[in-house]
């Protein structure tokens, strides 16, 4: 039997961690989640687990339970760096496995099992030995949304905010990049290494285009930051392209009276809070893999201690290999 925590979730720290939601939801709402938040505190405490939430999760997650919050690589660096035995991902099916990578001992739950990701299941590890096989010699540089299979075919994973750097330091005239075509022509734009791209789409940043981006800048004056997984007009018509962490730190440089995420909309709910004095407009596009992530789901993955993810050996292996060639690429900067 547990002894009783001294420092066990109660209202006073439940309308704490109001403070930094109050903007986006009523106090009613927040109140509703009361008892399931309880509850996962208790089971985090009782497993020794951590809850990590990427940027795109819900706010009653991202700031009522997670521990810690972040790009992908941060989580899976969070997951690998902590002493918890359960590590929970709130996030998709290659995050979670690329935590599991990191941290192989730990036991790693992804609440939702079915929260995929279009990026990741747009191409195989078939796939990747077909472009090996019709580009010999170039080396293949995967996006981390991808899965572990992906991964152990590749040389080198990389971030949208180390692509560029991963893919110079590789020191090679042209090099295979998947799966984002996007994310490719960003790359092929800035870099002076031929990038043979895949064909593969994030199905939320797809959807953006040059010409909404427009149509609000005339309805206001408007700071604009675009994720490179966005369509090519898009990336033009913003005033900053970059990661969801680089969009953080860019909104830190500039301090904005008005700022445009153009992202997955959660991000601008989950950061709003930072930022009080920016008003933020919300061209809201949801990931539906994300929203899959709910607080039910995670009190029940945490009773339950499922569904866990399980990488064979060999692919593990190799995956990891390619996680850890960037790091030593010198990738450190988050995605």
């Amino acid at each position: 039997m547990i002894s009783p925590d001294p420092t066990a979730y109660d209202m006073a720290e439940h309308a704490r961690r109001y403070a930094r939601v109050s903007r986006l939801m009523p106090d009613v709402e927040w109140g509703a989640h009361f008892d399931l938040v309880k509850g996962i505190e208790e089971l985090k405490r009782q497993r020794n687990a951590l809850i990590l939430a990427h940027n795109y999760q819900r706010p009653e997650i991202f700031h009522g339970v997670a521990d810690i919050q972040g790009d992908s690589l941060a989580l899976a660096r969070a997951a690998a760096e902590s002493d918890a035995d359960v590590i929970v991902m709130c996030g998709v099916h290659f995050m979670a496995e690329t935590a599991k990578l990191l941290a192989p001992d730990k036991t790693v739950l992804l609440p939702a099992p079915d929260a995929g990701c279009s990026l990741a299941e747009s191409i195989t590890a078939a796939d990747v030995r077909a472009l090996r096989a019709a580009h010999p010699g170039a080396p293949v540089v995967c996006y981390v949304n991808t899965s572990a299979a992906v991964k152990a075919e590749c040389d080198s994973c990389c971030t949208s905010a180390n692509a560029i750097e991963i893919i110079e330091n590789l020191g090679a005239p042209e090099v295979i990049f998947v799966p984002d075509e996007f994310l490719a022509s960003h790359v092929a734009a800035n870099t002076s290494v031929r990038i043979i791209p895949w064909r593969g789409r994030c199905e939320v940043h797809e959807r953006f285009t040059g010409a909404e981006i427009k149509e609000y800048r005339s309805a206001a004056d408007v700071f604009v930051l675009a994720h490179p997984e966005c369509p090519p007009d898009v990336q033009r018509a913003a005033d900053f392209v970059g990661s969801t962490s680089g969009m953080i730190a860019a909104l830190e440089r500039h301090r904005p009276e008005r700022a445009m995420l153009i992202t997955e909309c959660s991000m601008a709910d989950n950061v709003s809070g930072a930022f009080p004095d920016t008003e933020f407009t919300r061209p809201c596009n949801l990931c539906p893999h994300m929203q899959r992530i709910t607080l039910p789901k995670i009190h029940d993955s945490l009773m339950r201690m499922s569904p866990q993810i399980e990488i064979a050996d060999d692919v593990a292996a190799a995956a990891r290999r390619s996680v850890q060639r960037m790091l030593d690429l010198g990738g450190q900067r988050r995605s």
